[in-house]
């Protein structure tokens, strides 16, 4: 194997290995910072071995193996050695395979309730959990959010720090704290797939690499905790919207808005997953929850062949429930639009009147975005034109903004 090849190996491997990598070696020595190190340790040695020894046949055995031994190592320098070693007892010293299937899932469901704990800032928690279960280097992270890399960088080391300092357990959270865990889990893997499917800033309406990677996340948590509906809720509406990528860009990369999509070049592999994942959430729950609302809203567009087939006062009910459960300003702009297109356009800016001022609103641009849909089809074409040259003065992303700036010049 040429050493490309063998590069591009090790690089497919440690996408799949390196959150039970990590997972495993968090166990043992109960730092989640320490854990990346040594992993990242033992990929250097892959890189360094590889290319002249070739692709081992087990490479997440062999992964693991030199991270236990670099473990060992590290420890055996520290003045803590032997009671560490007493604790980690056969762990480390044990063989170099992997552990089994079930200790590897414990293992990960822990890490990801470390990554995404709430002691970490909402930006700490994304770059952690795309880093140590994504598998991300810190400039891929920097690069599909268009910050620096040493701004991530820092955010990661800052984490580790703030995990070990605050002393957060390696473990799964029990009883009433579950939820609110989870909660937290299911918000950062949804940050990640939004990013993704409409980039808040730069020159691309999308970055689908980052809706694979939440989707991947979504799949593994489903995996680990199946019984948990709204985990399923989660990965339904994943699903169901992922399956629009192909149809949401134009062959220049232009964004093409829903109604206007070509819908045959929706994807119905991942729509039959989705609607299959939104059936076992709704088994699951005694009540919906956000996500599986969400994700049943997404199911009507996904059922709809046809624009015109859209079962809209369905979607409004469905908003309704959803601001009962989990009211805020932009599940009321949604509401608005789901009004609109059922009642017509005059009920819809009746509402979106009504959090025309919601601070929270202020910098949002989809507020006067979609204020500017309805002027324009109530025929108040020159309020309509100054609602979206205000919406594109807000956004960060080139090509919404063209789009914002393009239905301005048509409400002339």
């Amino acid at each position: 194997m040429k050493a490309s090849e063998t590069h591009q190996a090790i690089e497919a491997v440690w996408r799949i290995e390196a959150a039970r990598l990590i997972a495993g070696l968090a166990r043992m020595v109960r730092d989640v910072g320490l854990a990346e190190e040594l992993a990242q340790d033992a990929l250097v040695a892959a890189l360094e071995q590889w290319p002249e020894s070739g692709v081992p046949r087990n490479p997440g055995a062999w992964l693991m193996a030199v991270s236990k031994r670099r473990a060992v190592d590290l420890l055996r320098r520290q003045e803590r050695y032997e009671r560490k070693l007493a604790e980690l007892g056969r762990d480390l010293d044990g063989d170099d395979e992997l552990p089994d299937v079930d200790e590897i899932e414990d293992d990960l469901l822990r890490l990801v309730f470390t990554a995404c704990h709430p002691v970490l800032s909402t930006e700490a928690r994304v770059a952690m959990t795309l880093r140590v279960l994504g598998g991300l280097t810190t400039d891929e992270i920097a690069r599909a959010f268009l910050v620096p890399e040493p701004t991530v960088a820092q955010r990661i080391v800052r984490a580790k720090r703030t995990l070990a300092a605050r002393r957060v357990p390696f473990e799964v959270p029990q009883g009433e704290e579950l939820a609110g865990r989870l909660s937290s889990a299911l918000e950062v893997i949804y940050l990640i797939f939004n990013e993704g499917y409409s980039a808040t800033a730069g020159d691309d309406w999308m970055r689908p690499a980052l809706c694979d990677d939440a989707l991947r996340l979504g799949r593994v948590l489903a995996g680990l905790m199946p019984r948990q509906a709204e985990v399923h809720g989660l990965v339904a509406l994943m699903e169901i919207q992922a399956s629009r990528a192909r149809a949401r860009v134009g062959p220049s990369g232009e964004p093409i808005l829903l109604m206007e999509q070509n819908r045959a070049r929706w994807d119905r592999l991942l729509i039959g997953r989705g609607l299959a994942a939104l059936e076992r959430a709704e088994e699951l729950a005694g009540a919906r929850g956000p996500y599986t609302l969400q994700a049943a809203i997404a199911a009507c567009h996904a059922r709809a062949l046809t624009p015109e087939e859209t079962d809209w006062a369905r979607i409004t009910a469905l908003y309704d429930e959803l601001a009962r459960l989990a009211r805020s300003p932009v599940v009321e702009l949604n509401r608005a639009v789901a009004l609109a297109m059922a009642y017509g356009p005059a009920a819809g800016l009746e509402l979106v009147d009504q959090i025309v001022d919601e601070p929270s609103l202020k910098g949002y641009h989809l507020l006067p975005s979609v204020r500017g849909d309805l002027l324009a089809r109530l025929g108040r074409r020159a309020e309509a034109r100054a609602e979206f040259e205000r919406a594109a003065s807000l956004t960060r992303n080139e090509r919404e903004r063209r789009l914002l700036l393009d239905r301005a010049e048509a409400c002339s």
